[in-house]
């Protein structure tokens, strides 16, 4: 391999994943119809390389492969390449990556498919080595073979990629089904759940495994619904689970993308932006659900992580950071027992490695450890190192912190500050939400300044929302989820601060979501607007894996927009919606479980609490306080201001009850 120091196109883009290949000896397009054309005119398939900036095995890949001059010199010959940022173009990864899944049953990053120059694809893999190993055809092999097949047995490359396009649009172009969507569905996702719950760390299924908070956001509000103590309990063994695990950063705070064991010991160390908003908010309704302080206190956390080291000067979020530094994997996080025992000291040092299960022999690579407390509580552990508990949290909380200096000296991960306005718009949720539901402004004060970062540089002169903001530059037409998320983010701000201004934007939203993207045939709503470029077909997606599906997140908010103005057109477009998924959502519920949390909402009593005065009114502003407190899905908040003292009016069961006036009263009634 030889370092190569001429750039390629991507030394042009923003985006920090094109960038980290504009070194490479590869010839390198973005997306674009430049590229599309030279495929054509030349005779060329397209090599097309998906990922995104802090992707493991997509460092691995361009180390392997796309810096080896080999390789670069095959790709160069035979092929057009194209490198996209999935986080930049979640429309083309969205499209190819279902190529991916239907071709091989499986897909993930970095995704590679190989296609004709009219964007057809008749191959596609993901993580290729440059030889042969691990059972997987290496890199070079492959390209030949392929480009064998492209000269000799073309006809039958143009006849099943023009099949694989079909089926596409076949698949995108479904009618909705005659299915209905209704309790027993939702106890059918129960039920999927509890079969698939670890019953011994939490969450679900087998390793890796994943955080998933809508699946925990829908067992609450069946618990609450249903009064099935079990879910709630699956609940909180998931959320004590992760905290305690080494998915969890136990110095500098924050959740990492999934664990690759299923005691959430060992993380895939990368954080992302939308994994810590979902898990914040998830935190926060199981703080409103049991009172419980240490779901408090990791809200807290994780929001210092996020304000001290995701967060633009302007207000914005940033993307997130690696998993990777100087190479190798995790290495930033990581500690030898001799390394605490030195900084800490000999009788602190063993409380500490004692409390975060710290040995010699390490639980990672070469003896090393993820710090973690699995298996700890406090209470139980104090005095078996011959403590008082208040005196071992004072010792743990002086060695997080001396760690934490000690650990800020080395090279950090890469961080990936791109300002996303579909992540931003969940963070800007969970901010309002853990500001209203804790009492504390300075959450919302976040949510308030990332929205008005997206307001000032994330929209149009004509209003339409970008996707991506970096370096000075916003690119790219807004997708469903940048609208549906945003959404979410300002209603969220609406109930928790009351402020019209969050209401009338939401509104606003929710009428340019629905002119660019409904679906007027099918119902729901496609992935890309109306002026969107024209690829092989317009996606529509409910699935809700990593990240609920944009649908999903719409059909919530616009039950809630709809109790919240009493606008019939948004509950009729929820109802078009859930004939439109219930096919699909009927057969596996639990793979719909944030699109679970509208069908949850249509089975609740509809409920409306609206409070009337004074905005500065103590006793209003205390009413407001109880009613954010309590978990109570399907209850709107509403405000009227007035000169006259505070006054609360509840009406729920299709009635109203008489107003209350005093803070005791309210509590009574809230129940």
């Amino acid at each position: 391999m030889t370092e190569n120091k001429t750039t390629n196109r991507l030394a042009q883009e923003k985006s920090p994943y094109l960038l980290q290949h504009a070194f490479n000896p590869v010839d390198w397009f973005p997306w674009g119809e430049e590229a599309f054309t030279k495929a054509r005119e030349e005779d060329k398939p397209v090599f097309l390389s998906i990922g995104y900036s802090t992707c493991h095995w997509c460092h691995v890949m361009e180390r392997e492969s796309f810096e080896d001059e080999q390789v670069a010199k095959v790709l160069n010959k035979y092929f057009v390449s194209i490198k996209v940022d999935r986080e930049e173009r979640p429309d083309i990864d969205q499209i190819y990556m279902s190529v991916c899944q239907a071709m091989t049953g499986q897909g993930g990053w970095p995704l590679t498919v190989i296609m004709t120059g009219e964007k057809k694809p008749f191959f596609a893999g993901t993580y290729f080595p440059k030889e042969s190993k691990w059972g997987r055809p290496g890199l070079i092999e492959l390209l030949l073979a392929i480009q064998g097949e492209w000269s000799k047995n073309r006809e039958n490359i143009l006849s099943h990629s023009e099949k694989v396009a079909e089926a596409l649009r076949g698949e995108a172009d479904s009618a909705p089904s005659e299915q209905k969507l209704n309790g027993e569905t939702s106890t059918l996702a129960y039920r999927q759940l509890e079969d698939d719950f670890d019953s011994h760390y939490g969450g679900f299924g087998d390793r890796p495994k994943f955080p998933t908070p809508h699946n925990l956001m829908f067992l609450l509000r069946y618990w609450k619904r249903i009064g099935e103590e079990k879910a709630l309990k699956m609940v909180e063994k998931t959320l004590a689970g992760l905290r305690q695990g080494g998915i969890y950063d136990q110095l500098g705070y924050g959740f990492s993308r999934y664990s690759v064991d299923e005691k959430w010991l060992v993380p895939h160390f990368e954080k992302m932006l939308y994994d810590n908003a979902l898990l914040v908010y998830t935190y926060a309704e199981a703080y409103q659900c049991t009172g419980k302080d240490e779901y408090a206190q990791t809200i807290r956390e994780v929001l210092q992580y996020i304000k001290e080291k995701m967060t633009d000067k302007q207000g914005g979020f940033y993307s997130a950071e690696d998993a990777d530094s100087e190479g190798e994997e995790g290495k930033f996080y990581i500690w030898q027992q001799d390394e605490i025992m030195d900084i800490l000291g000999p009788e602190e040092g063993r409380v500490f490695c004692s409390f975060y299960n710290v040995t010699g022999q390490g639980n990672f690579e070469h003896n090393t450890n993820v710090l973690n407390h699995i298996g700890q509580e406090l209470s139980s552990f104090a005095p078996s190192v011959g403590r008082l508990p208040e005196e071992v949290e004072d010792i743990l909380e002086r060695g997080r912190k001396k760690l934490l200096v000690e650990r800020e000296k080395r090279i950090h991960p890469y961080k990936d500050d791109k300002i996303l306005t579909a992540w931003n718009g969940l963070m800007i949720a969970a901010c309002a939400k853990a500001g209203a539901v804790l009492g504390e402004n300075k959450y919302q004060e976040m949510a308030k300044q990332g929205a008005a970062f997206l307001d000032k540089k994330l929209r149009q002169e004509n209003g339409r929302l970008l996707v991506r903001y970096r370096d000075g530059e916003a690119a790219y037409l807004g997708y469903l989820d940048d609208y549906a998320f945003l959404l979410w983010g300002l209603l969220e701000l609406y109930e928790g601060t009351l402020e019209e201004e969050y209401l009338e934007k939401a509104k606003a939203l929710a009428e340019e979501m629905d002119r660019l993207f409904k679906d007027e045939r099918g119902g729901g709503y496609y992935f890309s607007g109306l002026d969107a470029e024209d690829l092989l077909v317009r996606p529509k997606e409910v699935y809700d894996g990593a990240i609920p599906s944009g649908n999903s997140v719409a059909a919530l908010n616009l039950l809630r927009l709809a109790a919240l103005t009493e606008e019939e057109k948004w509950q009729g477009r929820v109802q078009e919606m859930l004939g439109a998924f219930a096919g699909a959502v009927a057969r596996y519920p639990r793979g719909y479980t944030y699109f679970m949390l509208a069908l949850e909402w249509t089975l609740f009593s509809p409920s409306h609490l609206t409070l009337q005065g004074r905005r500065k009114d103590p006793i209003l502003q205390e009413m407001l306080a109880m009613a954010q407190r309590v978990f109570r899905p399907g209850r709107v908040l509403l405000y009227k201001e007035t000169d006259e003292k505070a006054v609360a009016y509840l009406c729920e069961n299709y009635s109203c009850l008489p107003p209350v006036t005093s803070i005791q009263e309210l509590e009574k009634i809230l129940g």
